[in-house]
Formats: structure tokens, sequence, C-alpha cells
């Protein structure tokens, strides 16, 4: 996780993270980014104030269309990346944060 934002909010609300890993370190390309959808039932990706909801269960869209929300202008997966439960969330949008993580 290199958003600074992300990390400094998972610090005020003491959540605890399994695993972390600096995206500038290790790329993540199309292959990658879609397999950590495996096991997961929803995708947040948050752009700005843009957020894209996705049901991977009910309604899964083309991977083409998950690979553009995933990965970044340099095609490494975006950061912050984070997998709460069955959700996973690219970028940062603090409510969103919050409501996952009940905080």
């Amino acid at each position: 996780m290199t958003c600074k934002k992300a990390q400094g909010f998972l610090e005020t609300v003491d959540a605890p993270v399994a695993e972390q890993v600096e995206a500038s370190n290790v790329r993540m390309g199309e292959k990658e980014a879609l397999r950590l959808l495996e096991g997961v039932d929803r995708l947040v990706a948050v752009r700005g104030k843009k957020i894209a909801s996705f049901d991977l269960k009910k309604d899964r869209p083309d991977d083409a269309t998950l690979v553009a929300h995933l990965l970044g202008p340099t095609s490494n997966l975006r950061a912050p990346t984070a997998r709460v439960g069955k959700t996973l969330v690219v970028g940062f949008n603090e409510n969103e944060f919050r409501e996952l993580l009940g905080a």
C-alpha cells in the first residue's frame, strides 16, 4: 500500500493489516490483478470522487472492464488495493473504508 492517506486512516482506526506489499517494488499486471479477484464477491474501484462497485457473483463484468478499474496508467495494479473479507477495494475513499471496516 503506497497511499499515505489510506495508511494514515488504517492507523487511526487501528485496523490490522495481514499482508502489505509495496506497489513500487512488486509489479502486478493484468493476470495477477485478475487473480486477486478469486474468492472476491465485490469490487469497489475509486478514482477521485468516482466510485464504481461491481457485484462479481451476480453480474460479473468482462475481464477488460475489470482490468480497466484494477490497473493504473503504468499497467500496474493501482494503489492502495485492500481486501476486506470478500470485498476488494482499489483506490482510497475514507467513507468506503469506514463502511467496510465498521469503523
